[in-house]
């Protein structure tokens, strides 16, 4: 790996983003227009100490999730990105793997979300990217590893998830991300990471492998769901999952009616769990994370 050229080009980078573009406060003394470091490790969600090391050529072999972090954090356009993880001696993910870059421009829009609860996820329901109230709402997810981001193994395999169904639209909610499986498995052949969780599921899900044998189809729709918040209790609010032409990446977004009793619990869950992650991270050196999920949900 071209060590010295990519932390050069990371520094590079950084300078060339000015806070206000990601959306953060452009507030006191900077000695420049660009990112802080300790600002590009709370976008990317990795340690200061890991940028410090990257930027200074002390670190080597980042994995392919920090790269990607990293080009996310940077708004960097897909030929910038490439070019990462080319200087990381990486290949960058091809067209048949399930595409797991957001956007500038979508970014843009999710820094001007700061009071919504949104995530981004991939074609299999991976979480790549979740805003502070997201995190609020749900549980932090960035201590999260591997299938432990993902959506659908952590119906079917994993602690389960803390929104109210009914049981006919627990059916359908399931034999939805079983289609989505199928259906990203077909259209990225090539993705083993894909194909290692689909085989995980079917080997440890009964209800899983039912459903995928059956040929089980559904989609997502919008819907009203009631979430069991441990600070504030029951909050019923309206889940969207909106897509990006010419890109297979969900973004779930939730809200509630202006001038509910839901509006309000809201709005101080947001309050209380952003304050709660705002202190001293502690976050491992080198691999996106922080704190402990106060609750295990998607």
């Amino acid at each position: 790996m071209a060590t010295a050229e990519f932390g050069k080009a990371v520094r590079r980078w950084r300078d060339r983003v000015p806070p206000e573009a990601a959306g953060l406060p452009t507030g006191g003394q900077r000695r420049a227009a660009g990112l802080r470091r300790e600002e590009l490790a709370m976008l990317a969600g990795i340690s200061v100490d890991y940028v410090t090391r990257l930027e200074q050529g002390r670190a080597t072999n980042p994995s392919p999730q920090v790269v990607e972090a990293l080009a996310r954090a940077l708004r960097l356009s897909r030929e910038e990105r490439g070019h990462l993880f080319r200087l990381a001696g990486l290949v960058p993910p091809g067209p048949r793997t399930v595409p797991e870059y957001i956007t500038p421009s979508v970014q843009r829009v999710l820094d001007r979300l700061t009071g919504t609860p949104v995530a981004v996820f991939d074609a299999t329901w991976t979480l790549l990217l979740a805003n502070a109230p997201y995190a609020a709402l749900m549980g932090d997810p960035s201590d999260r590893r591997g299938n432990e981001r993902n959506g659908v193994w952590r119906h079917f395999l994993g602690p389960g998830i803390g929104v109210r169904r009914s049981p006919r639209a627990q059916r359908d909610h399931e034999a939805a991300l079983v289609a989505d499986l199928r259906t990203a498995a077909e259209r990225y052949p090539a993705d083993r990471r894909l194909h290692r969780l689909i085989t995980e599921l079917r080997t440890g899900s009964e209800r899983f492998a039912q459903l995928w044998d059956t040929g089980a189809a559904g989609r997502h729709e919008a819907a009203r769901k009631t979430i069991d918040h441990p600070r504030v209790g029951p909050v019923a609010l309206d889940c969207d999952i909106l897509t990006v032409a010419g890109s297979d990446l969900r973004i779930m977004v939730y809200t509630a009616e202006p001038g509910t009793e839901d509006a309000e619990r809201l709005a101080l869950l947001i309050v209380l769990g952003t304050q709660e992650m705002a202190g001293p991270t502690g976050r491992e050196p080198g691999a996106p994370g922080s704190r402990p999920a106060p609750t295990p949900q998607l």
